[in-house]
């Protein structure tokens, strides 16, 4: 069950383009997350102009703000910023803006606490996903436990199987196949006794950019 966000204008943000940053059959790099959650005044903040700049081009957004979410601007503290800060500590940078896409399980963005189940789940955008991560330009996708289980719970994603998970250097490798690899890391809203496996984890997935551009 989920409560949808009560912004018509964020709703038809995401009706338009239900995904963050790039789109996903066009990123190399996916974070797949359960949903997009704002708080219920998200329209009286002074970001959400900027947010909704953002939902209509990502990346766009990225190369004129100088920050991959509008949540990191200056005039934003409230939640989802600690998620953000996170990320961004990976080192991804302007050139990597057409390159990384966010995209969750529910199609529309929400409010308050949800649990999610397979039922809430829209078939065609579980279907592109599905078709984002084994066959669009993604080589590396990165799940949460929590939405490993619902990915897992909706049975369109056989891959992901338990049995086909293998231990990496920090990041759980849960399927390998084609040059596309999907990983388990730690969500990034976790922070204290988990500080240190997120800055290994981060460290991990740079390399997976920095490698390449040695």
């Amino acid at each position: 069950m989920y409560a949808p966000h009560p912004s018509s204008a964020l709703i038809e943000a995401f009706l338009r383009r239900p995904f963050q940053g790039a789109a996903p059959e066009a990123a190399e790099f996916l974070f797949v997350g359960l949903d997009a959650n704002y708080a219920p005044d998200i329209e009286s903040s002074p970001v959400f102009p900027h947010l909704l700049e953002y939902h209509e081009n990502g990346p766009a957004f990225w190369c004129r703000r100088g920050v991959h979410h509008p949540f990191l601007l200056p005039s934003y503290s409230g939640d989802g910023r600690r998620y953000h800060r996170t990320f961004a500590k990976i080192g991804f940078n302007l050139e990597h803006a057409d390159r990384v896409s966010f995209i969750e399980l529910l199609h529309l963005p929400t409010v308050g606490r949800n649990r999610l189940e397979r039922s809430d789940l829209n078939a065609q955008h579980v279907q592109r996903l599905r078709s984002a991560i084994f066959a669009g330009d993604a080589r590396h996708t990165f799940v949460s436990a929590g939405v490993l289980k619902l990915m897992r719970a909706t049975g369109a994603f056989p891959e992901l199987n338990a049995d086909h998970a293998t231990a990496g250097t920090a990041l759980r490798v849960l399927c390998k196949q084609s040059g596309r690899t999907v990983y388990q890391h730690l969500h990034f809203s976790n922070y204290g006794k988990f500080e240190a496996q997120l800055q290994a984890e981060a460290a991990a997935i740079a390399s997976l950019f920095q490698s390449r551009a040695a």
